[in-house]
């Protein structure tokens, strides 16, 4: 099966719908598939739900599709970069539900797995519980948490082959190998495709789980928080 496609829209063509559940890779912006979002932005498709850890910054990552209004409902664990996220959260017109950082990974890697629900102590005693079942193991109180299947999972890797295997580098790594697993459909962008195939000691995800690729446009990496410190050499 060709996987390789010419762009993002290409890649994403037929693929996308309005309501649909949307896993997306990423940490801050940190890993983030940029063009795969900005061709989900284009594509106009609304009531969307986004399985992410956050939904980027103003203006960059998911932000943009939350300035189009394209989201419904968010499903992540951190909103401190984003106002316009904030806001749309307090004034209700965004669903929002907040799950654990390390309880989202597992839901997605969960459901990638085919494992329908698990047992966690995190968040027992909490808004996070409410509504969900309990049990008791060893004396001690557990939460039911649900596996999540995404419709799409977009991810982001340094480097592809054409079969869809993936590398990930350093931090961008995150949480774009357990996306690539929950999603019904996967597609990935890539900053290098090579030729022939990935050493297998280097693929982080095997092309198995991907059914779209293609090869990310080269772009300045944004950084969210600039902290240096103060030259001596110009101070002197």
């Amino acid at each position: 099966m060709r996987k390789l496609r010419n762009d993002a829209s290409e890649a994403l063509d037929g693929v996308l719908e309005d309501g649909m559940t949307i896993a997306v890779g990423g940490f801050g912006l940190s890993g983030n598939p940029f063009d795969l979002i900005e061709a989900v932005r284009d594509s106009g498709v609304t009531g969307l739900t986004i399985v992410s850890n956050n939904m980027g910054v103003d203006g960059a990552g998911l932000g943009i599709l939350l300035e189009n209004n394209q989201v419904a409902k968010v499903i992540a664990s951190y909103v401190g970069e984003n106002k316009l996220f904030a806001q749309q959260f307090l004034d209700g017109v965004l669903e929002v539900e907040f799950t654990p950082q390390g309880t989202l990974a597992e839901r997605m890697r969960a459901g990638g797995a085919g494992i329908a629900a698990f047992y966690t102590r995190t968040g027992v005693g909490t808004q996070v519980a409410e509504g969900k079942p309990t049990a008791e193991f060893d004396g001690e109180t557990y939460v039911q948490e649900r596996g999540i299947v995404a419709d799409l999972a977009l991810v982001h890797a340094h480097t592809a082959d054409p079969a869809g295997n993936l590398r990930y580098r350093l931090t961008s790594r995150n949480f774009n190998p357990i996306v690539a697993t929950c999603g019904k459909v996967t597609v990935a962008e890539a900053e290098h495709i090579v030729d022939g195939y990935l050493d297998p000691d280097e693929v982080a995800t095997p092309g198995i789980y991907v059914n779209r690729l293609v090869q990310a446009l080269p772009r300045e990496k944004p950084i969210e928080q600039r902290t240096t410190r103060p030259n001596p050499a110009k101070e002197a």
